[in-house]
C-alpha cells in the first residue's frame, strides 16, 4: 500500500486526476470506478479541467458505480446515478451508454446485485476504483464487520447514515431509503488499481486504522492492504494520526516520476 499526503484537498484532486488521465492516454476505454459524496468531487472537478484544456479525453472511456439506494427511480435526482451523470459522465463527456450501474429499482435486488457483479466481469473488470473512507472506516457502504471477501449486494443504512444524508433529501429524514445496494469488499478488491482519498481531520483515525492497524472486517478499509496495487490519497489534516507519517513523505518524495501512482 502506497501513501501520499498532499496538502489539501485541491492537491489531492489534481493528483488522482493526473492518475485518472494518464490511465486514459495508456488505455482509452478504461472502465473507471466512481464514488458519490463531497470528498471525490475535487478529483471530477480536477479531471474535466483536463478534458475541456485537451490533456485528457474521456469519450471512450467507461464509468462504474460503487453503490446504489433502493427504491429510488433511476431518474430521482438523488440517486446515485443521477449524482454520477451529473457530476461524471457529462462534464467528462463520456457517453451514457458507457454507465454501469447497479438497478435499485429492481423487483428482485437479489438478482440485481448478482447482475451487476457479473456485468462488471463481462466489461473486463475496473481498471481505476476511486473510494471514500467512512469515520467508522467503511468503504462503500460496507459498514464495520462486513465480510473481507463479500459480492454486491443488499446492506441496510445505519441511523446515522441516513441522519447525514437527509441534508440531500431536504432535511427529511424519512424520505431517505433505508436499504442501498453496494459492491462488497470482494468485488472492490477486484479492481486493478484502488486510489482512497481522504481529507479532513474527521477521517485522520479511520486512515490510520486502516493503513497502520491489522486487517480487520470491524475495519472495512483495511481490505486494501491485501491489495497489489492500492494508493491512499491524505490530505494533512486527515493524515495527522498516521505514524508512520515521515516514512510515507520520504519514499514519495524518492518515487520516480515516471513511475505515477
Amino acid at each position: 500500500m502506497e501513501v501520499v499526503i498532499v496538502p489539501d484537498a485541491a492537491a489531492g484532486g489534481e493528483l488522482v486526476a493526473e492518475a485518472m488521465a494518464a490511465l486514459l492516454r495508456r488505455k482509452p476505454d478504461a472502465l473507471l470506478g466512481v464514488a458519490t459524496g463531497s470528498t471525490p468531487l475535487p478529483v471530477y472537478e480536477a479531471l474535466a479541467r483536463k478534458v475541456r484544456s485537451g490533456e485528457a479525453d474521456a469519450s471512450r472511456a467507461r464509468v462504474a458505480q460503487l453503490d446504489e439506494y433502493v427504491g429510488l427511480p433511476a431518474g430521482h435526482p438523488e440517486s446515485y446515478r443521477s449524482v454520477v451523470l451529473r457530476e461524471v459522465v457529462e462534464p467528462l463527456g463520456v457517453s451514457p451508454d458507457s454507465f454501469i450501474g447497479p438497478d435499485g429499482a429492481a423487483d428482485d435486488i437479489v438478482a440485481a446485485c448478482a447482475a451487476y457483479d457479473a456485468a462488471l466481469a463481462a466489461a473486463g473488470g475496473v481498471d481505476l476504483q476511486l473510494l471514500g473512507i467512512g469515520t467508522d472506516g467503511h468503504i462503500g457502504f460496507n459498514e464495520p464487520c462486513s465480510s473481507l471477501a463479500s459480492r454486491t449486494r443488499i446492506k441496510t443504512l445505519t441511523e446515522r447514515t441516513r441522519i447525514d444524508n437527509a441534508r440531500f433529501f431536504g432535511g427529511d429524514i424519512d424520505q431517505v431509503p433505508r436499504h442501498v445496494i453496494t459492491q462488497g469488499i470482494g468485488t472492490i478488491l477486484e479492481a486493478r488499481h484502488l486510489v482512497l482519498l481522504a481529507t479532513g481531520e474527521g477521517k485522520a483515525e479511520a486512515v490510520a486504522q486502516a493503513v497502520e492497524g491489522p486487517v480487520a472486517a470491524v475495519v472495512p478499509a483495511s481490505a486494501l492492504q491485501l491489495h497489489p496495487h492500492a494508493t491512499v490519497v491524505v490530505d494533512e489534516a486527515a493524515a495527522s494520526k498516521l505514524k508512520l507519517a515521515a516514512y510515507f513523505r520520504a519514499t514519495y518524495a524518492a518515487k520516480p516520476d515516471w513511475q505515477g501512482l
